[in-house]
C-alpha cells in the first residue's frame, strides 16, 4: 500500500471516530452536570421563589422529566445541529457560541503567534551556546513561564501596564465610547476590511495585554520543547556528516538541524492550542474578555445546562479537527511516520 492510500486510511479512521469521540464527551457532560450540586431552577428564581413557581419553571425547562428522556431528546438535538436553548433567557446556544466565539479565536490566535515567536526566539538562541549563561536563562525562562499561574500573571501585568503605567486599558474588549465595527466579529478583521483605523487601533489597544499574557505564558513551551529537540538533532549522524562537508555551523543549525527539531514541536502546537482553552478560561475572566471560555464560567454558575454543553461540543470539535490536521501535516512532512 501506498503512502498516500495509508495516509488516506489513517485520516478517515480519525475521521469515522470522531462523532464517537464527541459522543462519549457529551454525555460525559451531560452526566456530570446533573450530578453537579445546584439546581438551574434556582440559579433564576432564587432560593426564596414558591415552590409552584418552581415547578411551573421545572416543567417548562423540561427539567421535570426523567433523565434517560433529557438524554434522548439531548442526543436527538446534537444529531439535527440544534444546541438547544438558554435556560435563562431562551437565546438559542448556537447564537450564544456564534457571538462569543470569534473573540476567543482571535485572542488565542494572536497568544499563539506571540508564544511561537517568544518561544522560538529564546529556544533558538539559548542552543547557540549550550550550558552559557544565556541556556541558563532560557532554561529559567520556560519553567518560570510554565509554572505562573495565569490569574496571578494576568493581573500583574494589569496592575503595572494599566494601573501604575496608564499605558493600556485593564480590561474589555473594545472602547465602550465607541462603536464595535460589523462584520464577521473579528475585530481586528473587520477594522481593516472597513478601513476604520481607529477601531483598528482600539482593538490592538485592548488586545495587547491578555494576548501578550497568555502568549508569554505559553511561550516557555515552545522555548523548551525547541532546545531539547535541536539538542538531540545536533547530536545525530547526519548532522555530523553535514559538518564533515565543511559547512559553517550556522547552515548545520539553520538547514538541516532546525527543520527536522520542529517536526516534534508541531505535534507540542497541537496540544498547546488545546491547553489555550484552559488557560483563556482565567485569562478572560482576568480581562472581562467577552469570548467563549468567559461565557462558559458564566454558564456554569448559573447551571444553564445547554449553553455549557454546546461549548464544550464545539470546543471538543475544534481539538479532534486540529489535532487531525497537525498529524496529517506531520505524516505528509515526516516520511519515517507510519500507520
Amino acid at each position: 500500500m501506498s503512502r498516500w492510500k495509508e495516509l488516506i486510511r489513517y485520516s478517515g479512521t480519525r475521521l469515522a471516530l470522531a462523532p464517537l469521540m464527541l459522543w462519549i464527551i457529551s454525555s460525559l457532560v451531560f452526566l456530570l452536570l446533573r450530578v453537579a450540586p445546584g439546581d438551574p431552577v434556582d440559579a433564576i428564581l432564587g432560593n426564596r421563589a414558591d415552590l409552584e413557581a418552581r415547578e411551573l419553571l421545572r416543567i417548562k425547562l423540561g427539567l421535570n422529566l426523567p433523565i434517560w428522556n433529557q438524554y434522548l431528546k439531548f442526543l436527538n438535538d446534537l444529531i439535527h445541529g440544534n444546541l438547544g436553548y438558554s435556560l435563562n433567557n431562551e437565546e438559542p446556544v448556537k447564537d450564544i457560541i456564534l457571538q462569543a466565539l470569534p473573540a476567543s479565536l482571535e485572542l488565542g490566535c494572536c497568544a499563539l503567534l506571540i508564544a511561537i515567536f517568544i518561544g522560538f526566539l529564546i529556544g533558538f538562541s539559548s542552543i547557540l551556546k549550550p550550558e552559557g549563561k544565556s541556556d541558563l536563562a532560557a532554561r529559567l525562562y520556560g519553567i518560570t513561564t510554565y509554572a505562573l499561574p495565569p490569574f496571578w500573571a494576568a493581573m500583574l501585568l494589569q496592575i503595572f501596564f494599566a494601573v501604575i503605567l496608564g499605558w493600556l486599558p485593564i480590561g474589555g474588549r473594545f472602547p465602550p465610547s465607541m462603536i464595535s465595527p460589523e462584520g464577521s466579529g473579528f475585530f481586528l478583521l473587520d477594522s481593516i476590511m472597513n478601513k476604520d483605523w481607529a477601531a483598528f487601533q482600539g482593538s490592538i489597544r485592548h488586545l495587547l495585554l491578555p494576548s501578550c499574557t497568555l502568549g508569554l505564558l505559553l511561550s516557555g513551551v515552545f522555548s523548551r520543547a525547541l532546545r531539547v529537540n535541536l539538542e538531540r538533532t545536533l547530536d545525530t549522524d547526519f548532522i555530523e556528516a553535514a559538518r564533515s562537508r565543511g559547512l559553517k555551523e550556522s547552515q548545520v543549525l539553520i538547514r538541516h538541524a532546525l527543520p527536522n527539531a520542529l517536526l516534534p514541536v508541531l505535534t507540542i502546537t497541537g496540544l498547546t492550542i488545546a491547553s489555550l482553552i484552559g488557560g483563556a478560561l482565567l485569562i478572560e475572566v482576568t480581562f472581562s474578555w467577552p469570548g467563549i471560555a468567559l461565557r462558559l464560567q458564566e454558564a456554569i454558575n448559573q447551571r444553564d445546562y445547554p449553553i455549557v454543553q454546546g461549548i464544550i461540543v464545539i470546543i471538543a470539535s475544534l481539538v479532534v479537527i486540529i489535532s487531525l490536521i497537525i498529524d496529517i501535516i506531520i505524516s505528509t512532512i515526516d516520511p519515517r511516520v507510519r500507520y
